[in-house]
C-alpha cells in the first residue's frame, strides 16, 4: 500500500525538542522529494521544508536555525528535528511526497500534532 505515516508529535514546552519521522511505503522513497507541511488552528496550510532526493535541502523562513529536515533511504523514513520551539510552532504537522523537484504534492500522511505550551 502506498502511504505515509506520521509519528512523534506531541506536547513540549517553549524552548523544547521534538523530532518526528514519517514513515513511507509502496514506492521507491529515495526517488522523490519529500517536504513537511503544517496547518495552525484557524490558518491555512505552511510549508515547512524540502529535501530532494539527491540531499539538497530548503527551509521556510520562519523555522530555519530551528529545524532540520533529513532522509534515511534505507529505513523509507522521513525526519524533521525540531529544536527551540515556539508556541506559533503549534500546528498539525504533514509529511508529503511530491510528484516531481518543486512539484506539487501527490501522497499526504494523515499528520501528527505539535503543540508548543507552558
Amino acid at each position: 500500500e502506498v502511504q505515509l505515516v506520521e509519528s512523534g508529535g506531541g506536547l513540549v514546552q517553549p524552548g523544547g525538542s521534538l523530532r518526528l519521522s514519517c514513515a513511507a511505503s509502496g514506492f521507491t522513497f529515495s526517488s522523490y522529494a519529500m517536504s513537511w507541511v503544517r496547518q495552525a488552528p484557524g490558518k491555512g496550510r505552511e510549508w515547512v521544508s524540502t529535501i530532494h532526493s539527491a540531499g539538497g535541502r530548503s527551509y521556510a523562513d520562519s523555522v530555519k536555525g530551528r529545524f532540520t529536515i533529513s532522509r534515511d533511504n534505507a529505513k523509507n523514513t522521513l525526519y524533521l528535528q525540531m529544536d527551540s520551539l515556539k508556541p506559533e510552532d503549534t500546528a498539525v504537522y504533514r509529511c508529503a511526497k511530491l510528484a516531481v523537484p518543486g512539484g506539487t504534492v501527490d501522497l499526504w500522511g494523515q499528520g501528527t500534532q505539535v503543540t508548543v505550551s507552558s
